[in-house]
């Protein structure tokens, strides 16, 4: 169950109850004249990722990797 509190207090708080959501956990539900008006809940922390190896097993197969990327003719230079 969360925490409710109303719109001028929280207004007043908004820091504090920021921290406090954070520290616990515990989402607060923030009303107005007795009717919830949203909610506020902590953001779930994303695991990072390394970026190495994140590529692998990307390239499946390269037999000739010492051939030009494209052919020579296809390439236009304005001298």
């Amino acid at each position: 169950m969360s925490r409710k509190i109303g719109a001028a207090q929280f207004k007043a708080n908004c820091l504090r109850i920021l921290d406090e959501v954070e520290q616990s956990g515990e989402p607060v539900t923030v009303t107005k004249r007795g009717r919830p008006v949203a909610e506020l809940k902590p953001v779930k922390k994303k695991e990072r990722r390394s970026i190495i190896g994140a590529m692998k097993g990307s390239v499946l197969r390269y037999d000739r990797p010492f051939d030009p990327a494209s052919d020579p003719d296809e390439w236009r230079a304005n001298l």
